[in-house]
């Protein structure tokens, strides 16, 4: 026994149909324009609820994902049941004529066709039939040879021995169908011959043996691609428009992509720059700083040697006269014992000299010394004038090498008209140097 298409039953009150025939050359098509009532047809109800789960009730949706319609027909499906006799599409016929074309669906191939949709619209077989439109007018096909109808016996699945492959099938519908043991590989081994390499790749028109006996089938081979709605296969052009879609997405991507390591680069270049250009300018600090501090060392030295080692157009005699009693001269007559600067022996009157420029810090009586005057130098040594007779300076003054500062005299405890000329390292008595060593230091000759 064989069958034609999916679960056909016998109807006692049905037109016969001619078969979709494909073959190599060309396919043949005839099929009726207008289809009786049957008692497999659904209320207009029903199907209302099918398209408002298919598509939200659209009857003219077309959303590019090759189901068209509010029942959402394949292109193939819809030709093969007779729809070009309305419109091109689904979604270009009318709701009665979308309904009259899924009745002869329904009969073919059962709710299964819309599998999720059937079942919560209560879709079945059986109820009254809708009245079928009238078909659009269409121009005529030009003659061809007429497809020969094929009348197969029917029966419940599980019992026949041949099936007639038709469009929208695959083996593993057939083999579930029809209750093939084995699957879809046991079908698909018996059939070999007829179907080839690919078992994915089955055509109308092809008779399939269903009870193949002992074959074995094929191991670690994956099952054909379940179809498990009523839409068309994609057609060249929409394989060509998905496959530039792809390809512009992955262009996008890609370029994207390259964007983004630019912008990465960039930011790493910049990072790099930034950051040579922070350590160049701490560099240019770094040495701007060691510049300044060379030239301030460089300053304090040049300012400590002419501290230490003034020029000899800042020291001055004290007095041009030649020198008496000698610096450290011993006797019982000083308190510590010795003679603590030198002495000039010159008549009262005589002009006495600033020995290098400084600040007066005393000026007036001195007790054992007279009337004296006691001038800091800028290099830290301190020059003491004694037993003057005249003062023309004053605390606080600032005089020059070689500026007048007193009058010689014999005042205090001295023993005749002199000056005592001391070299002192800090303002009191205590702390005498060498003075002629001193002024010879500064280019004096004594």
């Amino acid at each position: 026994m064989a069958v034609r298409g999916r679960h056909r039953r016998r109807q006692q009150s049905r037109i016969n149909r001619a078969s979709l025939t494909v073959t190599a050359g060309g396919a043949g098509l005839a099929l009726p324009l207008v289809a009786a009532g049957t008692a497999d047809a659904a209320s207009a109800d029903t199907w209302a609820k099918v398209a408002a789960c298919e598509s939200s009730g659209d009857w003219s949706i077309n959303t590019g994902n090759g189901y068209y319609g509010g029942l959402q027909f394949k292109q193939s499906t819809w030709e093969a049941y007779g729809g070009g006799a309305y419109a091109s599409r689904a979604d270009l016929a009318s709701k009665d004529q979308q309904i009259a074309v899924a009745e002869k669906v329904l009969d073919g191939q059962g709710p299964g066709a819309w599998p999720a949709c059937s079942q919560k619209a209560g879709l079945t077989r059986g109820g009254p039939a809708p009245a079928a439109p009238e078909a659009a007018p269409a121009p005529r096909p030009a003659k061809a040879p007429a497809a020969t109808p094929t009348t197969t016996p029917q029966s419940k699945a599980g019992t026949a021995e041949m099936y007639t492959v038709v469009r929208g099938d695959t083996l593993s519908q057939i083999a579930e169908e029809q209750r093939v043991k084995g699957g879809w590989q046991r079908l698909y081994q018996a059939n070999r011959e007829r179907v080839g390499t690919d078992p994915d790749l089955i055509v109308p028109g092809q008779r399939l043996q269903l009870k193949p006996g002992a074959a074995t089938p094929p191991k670690d081979r994956p099952a054909p691609r379940a179809k498990d709605r009523t839409g068309p296969e994609p057609t060249g052009k929409q394989a060509a428009e998905k496959a530039a879609a792809k390809a512009a997405e992955a262009k996008k991507a890609a370029d994207a992509r390259k964007a983004a390591e630019a912008k990465k680069a960039a930011d790493a270049r910049k990072a790099a720059e930034a950051k040579k250009a922070e350590e160049a300018r701490k560099a240019a600090a770094a040495k701007k700083a060691e510049e300044a501090k060379q030239a301030a060392a460089k300053k304090k030295a040049e300012e400590a040697k002419k501290v230490s080692a003034p020029s000899s157009a800042r020291f001055s005699s004290p007095v041009d006269a030649g020198t008496g009693t000698p610096y450290r001269a011993s006797g019982s007559s000083w308190s510590k014992g010795y003679h603590t600067g030198v002495d000039f022996p010159v008549p009262t009157g005589t002009s006495v000299k600033a020995a290098a420029s400084g600040t007066v810090v005393s000026a007036g009586w001195g007790g054992s010394y007279g009337y004296q005057v006691v001038i800091k130098h800028t290099d830290g040594k301190y020059s003491q004038y004694a037993h003057l007779s005249a003062l023309t300076v004053r605390s606080g003054q600032s005089v020059q090498a070689g500026q007048r500062i007193a009058r010689s005299g014999s005042t205090g405890n001295s023993s005749g008209p002199h000056l005592h000329f001391e070299v002192r390292t800090g303002p009191g008595f205590g702390s005498d140097i060498d003075p002629l060593a001193y002024l010879r230091g500064g280019g004096v000759k004594v």
